[in-house]
C-alpha cells in the first residue's frame, strides 16, 4: 500500500478554506473508490488529505488531480515526501472560471466539487460514455453568469444552460468571447434571437471551442425560467444537471410577473421538469440553503421526482457554512436504469 498526502489548493474565501478538507475528503472518497479512506491531516503547520491505496495507477492519478481542491500529491515514505507527477485533466486555463468576480458567485472549488461528485454518480450509458472519456452533456437549468457551464468545460463536458436573467446571459456571452479571443483558441461565439410560440424570449448564446487532436466543445445557454427548461430545449436530454440553487438570500427566486416566493417552491415546481430531461442513468446534483429547505424534504422531492436519491453515510459531509444566514448542502440523485 502507498500511503499520500494530498496538498489543498488555498481558497480566497476563508471561511470556505476552514472548511475545505473535510469536503475535500467526502469528495475524493466518492470520485476515487479504489483508494482507501481519506482523512484530513496536518504536517508541520499544513494541511492535507491523508490516503492510501494499492496502485497508483493512471486512472487513480487523473481522479486525485481532478478533485477540487488539489494543489499538489506526495507519496510518504518515512519522514520525507516524494513528489508524485499528476496528469492535467483539465483541457482549458482555469482562468476560464477564477477571472468573473461578482456578488453572489458560487465559490469556485465548491462549482468543481459538486460536478465531481455528480459526474461520478452516473450509471448505465451516462457512465458508459465517462469511463470512455466522452463528452458528456451537462445541464445548468439556473446557469446566472456561467461558473458551472465554464466548470463543465474545464472538465471536458458540454454545458448547456437556462436562466430568466437577460443581463446575466449577456455578461458570460461577453467573458467567454473576450477569454476564447485572448487566448487565440480556435473557436465560433455568437448570440442570435431566440424564439418560442411565436415570440422572442430573448438572445440565445452558442460556443464551440476547437482543440488540437480533441472533438469539440460545445456551450449552450438559453434565456427562459427553469421551469420551462423542457419545452425550451425540446427533446434534448442530458447526461447530468448541476445547479446552485437560489439561496432565498443574495439570490432569489421569482415568477414572471416578479413577486417573490421561496427556494423551496421553486423547486418544488422545477425538479420534475428537471427529472424528465435527464437521461437513462442520468444524475441531478443540486446544491442549496438547508436553511430554507430540509435535507429529508429535497430528497422526498426527489424521490416524488422518480429520481432516486443517493443517500447515506458517504454523502453526509458536504454541510458547510456558507455565511450566518446561509448553510449550503447538495444531494445527487439518478434517473433509473430502467426509467419509462
Amino acid at each position: 500500500m502507498t500511503r499520500c498526502l494530498v496538498l489543498l489548493s488555498p481558497s480566497a474565501n476563508h471561511v470556505y478554506a476552514g472548511q475545505s478538507p473535510q469536503l475535500s475528503a467526502a469528495e475524493l472518497a466518492l470520485t476515487c473508490p479504489a483508494i482507501g479512506p481519506v482523512e484530513p491531516t496536518s504536517l508541520a503547520g499544513v494541511d492535507y488529505l491523508a490516503l492510501e491505496t494499492s496502485d497508483l495507477d493512471d486512472a487513480t492519478l487523473a481522479g486525485i488531480s481532478g478533485a477540487s481542491a488539489t494543489m499538489a500529491c506526495f507519496a510518504l515514505e518515512g519522514d520525507l515526501l516524494r513528489p508524485v507527477e499528476l496528469p492535467r485533466v483539465d483541457l482549458l486555463d482555469d482562468d476560464l472560471v477564477t477571472i468573473p468576480k461578482y456578488q453572489g458567485k458560487t465559490n469556485e472549488q465548491f462549482t468543481r466539487l459538486l460536478l465531481n461528485v455528480t459526474v461520478a454518480a452516473l450509471r448505465g450509458g451516462p457512465a458508459e460514455r465517462r469511463d470512455a472519456g466522452e463528452r458528456l452533456a451537462v445541464l445548468d437549468p439556473m446557469c446566472g453568469r456561467g461558473t458551472t457551464l465554464a466548470t463543465c468545460w474545464l472538465a471536458g463536458h458540454n454545458a448547456f444552460g437556462v436562466d430568466d436573467d437577460v443581463r446575466a446571459l449577456e455578461a458570460m456571452a461577453a467573458h467567454l468571447s473576450t477569454w476564447l479571443r485572448r487566448k487565440r483558441l480556435k473557436h465560433s461565439a455568437g448570440s442570435s434571437k431566440f424564439r418560442r410560440d411565436g415570440r422572442t424570449l430573448g438572445k440565445r448564446f452558442d460556443a464551440e471551442v476547437r482543440l488540437p487532436g480533441l472533438a469539440p466543445l460545445t456551450l449552450a445557454a438559453l434565456p427562459g425560467d427553469t421551469r420551462d427548461s423542457a419545452e425550451l430545449w425540446g427533446r434534448k436530454t442530458f447526461d447530468a444537471i448541476v445547479t446552485d440553487a437560489p439561496y432565498g438570500v443574495v439570490h432569489g427566486a421569482h415568477t414572471e410577473s416578479g413577486a417573490h416566493r421561496s427556494p423551496a417552491s421553486l423547486l418544488a415546481e422545477a425538479i420534475p421538469v428537471w427529472a424528465g430531461q435527464l437521461r437513462r442513468g442520468g444524475a441531478l446534483g443540486l446544491s442549496w440553503n438547508t436553511h430554507g429547505l430540509a435535507r429529508e424534504d429535497l430528497l422526498a422531492m426527489m424521490a416524488g421526482a422518480g429520481l432516486v436519491p443517493q443517500d447515506g453515510p458517504e454523502w453526509s459531509h458536504f454541510s458547510h457554512r456558507v455565511d450566518s444566514s446561509i448553510q449550503r448542502d447538495l444531494a445527487v440523485a439518478l434517473r433509473p436504469v430502467d426509467a419509462d
